[in-house]
């Protein structure tokens, strides 16, 4: 194997640019392709040192896209970056979302899922919906009683 070819920087940099990552996902990337502990420190340092590894871009990027597109209550979102190794105070900071915001996420998720809520069964699946999607009880609560309420509004 050529010289550049085993190169931990150019093979992460190139991870990396194929899709976003994580610090420790980098990490163990590398360390799966039985690079050193010393070739990945280096190559870590020189990743950050260029901006191309940057764990806070790495999580805003990750809650922005997993509300947007897959509906995400802040609760996975927060467990998802916790398991690619994003600090705890940056994972709190990042899936922070206002009661209202997550409220209305989830009613939204209801509505672009067409929730009927007609009665108590309608309601609990409803309900399991956004605990698995990361929202707590209290906001699944109210977003249910509000989606509710315009299918009610609209029904008549």
């Amino acid at each position: 194997m050529a010289d550049g070819e085993r190169d931990p920087f150019a093979k992460a940099l190139g991870a990396i640019r194929r899709r976003e990552r994580s610090t420790a996902e980098i990490i163990d990337w590398l360390a799966e392709r039985d690079y050193g502990p010393e070739e990945i420190e280096s190559a870590i340092s020189r990743l950050i040192e260029c901006g191309e590894l940057d764990d806070r871009r790495f999580a805003e990027l990750f809650a922005e896209d997993k509300r947007e597109l897959a509906g995400w209550g802040p609760e996975r979102i927060a467990a998802a970056l916790s398991e690619r190794g994003i600090d705890r105070e940056l994972v709190e900071t990042v899936s922070l979302e206002t009661h209202d915001e997550q409220v209305d996420r989830a009613v939204a998720l209801l509505h672009e899922r067409r929730f009927v809520l007609a009665d108590d069964g309608d309601r609990q699946r409803a309900l399991g919906l956004l605990n698995r999607r990361g929202y707590g009880y209290e906001v699944a609560h109210e977003a249910i009683r509000l989606a509710g309420r315009d299918h009610g509004a609209a029904a008549a």
